[in-house]
């Protein structure tokens, strides 16, 4: 797996950036570690996080970057999912790109993969 992804509301990557740093969104930081998704899981992932909400943005991760602190676990429905355990240096994320959800439309951002 070669990338990850996070999506998060716009505001908090934008902090983020500036402080050359992320520990996690609100969830994260109660579940103490960084919820990540791969390419398959995010639409699920927004679609059951995140419905409706404005303001957010989808971060392209290199998975390799994160090293030991990347690890597979099992979630929802028995999925293993990526959690980041410590700090999200923004300079390990590819892209950054907008992402708007609706209840009526779920987003397809392309191929994340690539």
């Amino acid at each position: 797996m070669s990338h990850v992804y996070k999506i998060m509301p716009r505001a908090e990557w934008i902090v983020a950036q500036d402080a050359g740093s992320f520990a996690g969104s609100a969830v994260d930081l109660r579940d103490g570690y960084i919820h990540l998704s791969t390419a398959e899981q995010a639409a699920e992932t927004a679609r059951l996080h995140f419905a409706g909400q404005d303001g957010l943005v989808l971060l392209k991760i290199r998975a390799n970057a994160l090293a030991d602190r990347l690890r597979w676990e099992p979630s929802r429905g028995g999925q293993v999912f990526p959690h980041l355990y410590g700090p999200l240096d923004p300079s390990q994320v590819v892209c950054a790109q907008p992402l708007e959800l609706s209840a009526e439309r779920w987003p397809d951002p392309g191929p994340l993969e690539g």
